[in-house]
């Protein structure tokens, strides 16, 4: 509870309210016009109907009163409103609440990445840190690898980090840190990347520098369609780095939980590849893994 001082004024219609610190920058002149709408000490002070002007300054509310009431009667009662105000909005202006941003743990087909979910959506587009030493630019990767030795790798794509642990921890011994942690540090603002991010639409364009033909537009949009939304549930993402024609084979680019995924060539063999095979058998007949 903040402690109010009541001090008379030289103006018999004032009285002055001192609090042991500064309230505000400046100065508040109000009356009953004013715009009110983000200061509750006043609008509370002003259900007062002898309230006339309220003047804060500095550590002080000064109160100006109509005649009709005297100060020994009200100034208790407005003292207590200021003093539940100020512990309400120390700062005089409404706080405004923070956006709660909430994060669960959620397994990968990969047993050493696990994906941390967030409410708020964290970039458009995707940032991949393959390393400590290429996370310069991505502060979020750089505050996970410090705080904890046993992450390897960060993906962070749309609303997810994509965390990939060594083998010197399981995931139930870390799972809890790890999330508070992304929890904490995006609540409290931290920057997630100074880097631009690789979009979803084309993200080999980059590694490439290339059009895709109009055999390799079939395939990727295929890919896209019927595959990508799947694996990006699971943390990853896949695309279509390459296209042998005359051997009818398709190269795929893995990463985040997919890159090193020990089901990663099972899921191409069993499911990407029989996809491929169905919609354009024509042009694929083989599909192969590539880590990015």
């Amino acid at each position: 509870m903040r402690t109010i001082l009541i001090e008379p004024t030289e103006n018999p219609k004032v009285m002055k309210f001192v609090a042991d610190y500064n309230l505000i920058p400046g100065s508040l002149e109000l009356d009953r016009d004013s715009d009110i709408s983000e200061i509750p000490m006043a609008q509370e002070l002003f259900n007062y109907p002898f309230v006339e002007r309220i003047f804060i300054t500095a550590n002080f509310v000064a109160v100006a009163k109509q005649d009709t009431v005297e100060w020994e009667h009200v100034a208790e009662s407005l003292k207590n409103v200021i003093e539940d105000e100020l512990l309400a909005n120390p700062r005089i202006y409404l706080q405004k609440k923070k956006e709660m941003i909430e994060i669960y743990a959620e397994m990968t087909p990969n047993p050493n990445v696990m994906k941390f979910v967030s409410s708020k959506m964290l970039m458009d587009g995707f940032v991949e840190v393959k390393s400590r030493n290429e996370a310069e630019g991505v502060p979020l990767a750089q505050a996970v690898f410090t705080e904890f030795d046993f992450a390897n790798e960060v993906f962070i794509s749309d609303n997810f980090v994509a965390v990939t642990r060594d083998n010197s921890v399981e995931w139930h011994q870390v799972m809890m840190a790890v999330r508070g942690y992304i929890a904490e540090y995006l609540q409290s603002g931290g920057e997630i990347s100074t880097i631009e991010a690789q979009k979803h639409e084309n993200p080999v364009e980059k590694i490439i520098n290339r059009d895709y033909t109009d055999d390799e537009q079939k395939i990727s949009d295929i890919l896209n369609e019927y595959v990508a939304p799947a694996v990006e549930n699971d943390g990853g993402k896949i695309s279509l780095l390459e296209y042998d024609a005359d051997n009818k084979t398709a190269k795929m680019l893995l990463q985040g939980a997919c890159s090193g995924c020990p089901s990663s060539t099972a899921t191409l063999k069993g499911g990407i590849e029989n996809i491929l095979k169905q919609f354009v058998p024509e042009l694929v007949q083989r599909v192969e893994a590539v880590n990015g």
